[in-house]
């Protein structure tokens, strides 16, 4: 039997996913997305051309590490994305390996979607775009294979859940008239201010695990558990600030040769939140491993979280 979805006003906070014993505050946030990736340069033009990322800093490589270029938003100081070369690194096979499926980018605005979707079919790279019902997105392959999802999100008030509170999605076309429509005559001048990392997309082996990590210890709410071997997780009443699928289940993870996720940040309010969350991953049997900027965690397939702080960051 089938339910009419509710629009997911209409319910309050705590009938909205399912929630932990213990769970994160709402006002987290998603920090620096760190790559491995064979060629810089080579990189460095798809990420700034295409994308429209600007480049913050590069730094030469060293004895005891590589070289990194990290990129962000023009006239903001925060970091999006770490690049680490890698000479040799093999490319990501499609479906090929547990690690990371997309990260990705959130802008302000459907008009800047309208303004990215033009300047990416200017190019004349390939683009996939999807309606998911909650956001509007578009998808691009990078010269390692990494997918990388830039999209935009509808307002709360447009989003609908079922009655026990699962935020609904789909993959339906895009309105791609409608999206450019919306960009009007303004051109694209690179990612706008605003730009944040909405979310991260995980190929695991186990959803079982997987929710045993992010859900249970970690501390994310499943907001989305209906989808043929998937997990959204996320805090705050969002629609998912990590999805987790079993759809490379039989894949090998990455490896040190291997293009690849090297960690991702969550950016907790305090120093409190970061322990207590560190703990219960720790009692879950994902001990952290210390360093300067917070605990280093890695969930059973090797993808590395670091736990930080705001005021850590802001250091």
């Amino acid at each position: 039997m089938t339910t009419t979805p509710l629009p997911y006003l209409s319910l309050p906070a705590e009938r909205i996913g399912i929630h932990p014993a213990v769970e994160l505050p709402a006002g987290i946030r998603l920090g620096v997305v760190h790559l491995a990736v064979a060629s810089l340069d080579r990189s460095l033009d798809f990420y700034q051309r295409v994308l429209g990322f600007h480049l913050l800093r590069r730094t030469l490589a060293t004895d005891t590490g590589p070289a990194v270029a990290e990129l962000g938003v023009a006239g903001r100081p925060e970091v999006l994305v770490a690049l680490h070369e890698q000479p040799g690194a093999r490319p990501v096979p499609r479906r090929g390996r547990l690690g990371i499926y997309h990260f990705a980018v959130l802008l302000p605005s459907r008009a800047d979607l309208g303004r990215f979707v033009r300047h990416v079919r200017a190019q004349g790279v390939h683009l996939g775009a999807s309606d998911h019902l909650y956001s509007e997105a578009t998808y691009l392959v990078d010269p390692d294979g990494f997918t990388v999802e830039v999209y935009r999100d509808r307002p709360r008030a447009e989003w609908r859940v079922s009655p026990e509170g699962e935020v609904q999605s789909a993959l339906d076309p895009l309105d791609e008239h409608g999206v450019l429509q919306a960009a009007g005559d303004t051109a694209w001048q690179g990612l706008p201010a605003g730009t944040t990392i909405g979310h991260l997309h995980f190929y695991t082996g186990s959803l079982e695990q997987a929710a045993a990590f992010y859900h249970r210890a970690l501390g994310l709410d499943l907001m989305t558990w209906r989808l043929p071997g998937a997990l959204f997780v996320a805090a705050g009443g969002y629609h998912h600030h990590l999805g987790l699928n079993v759809w490379a289940a039989d894949s090998p993870a990455a490896t040190a040769a291997d293009a690849r996720l090297l960690r991702w940040e969550l950016l907790l309010p305090d120093a409190a939140t970061r322990d207590a969350a560190a703990a219960r991953l720790a009692e879950a049997g994902y001990p952290a491993t210390p360093t300067p900027e917070g605990p280093l965690i890695a969930d059973p397939w090797g993808i590395r979280l670091l736990l930080r702080t705001e005021t850590t960051l802001q250091s």
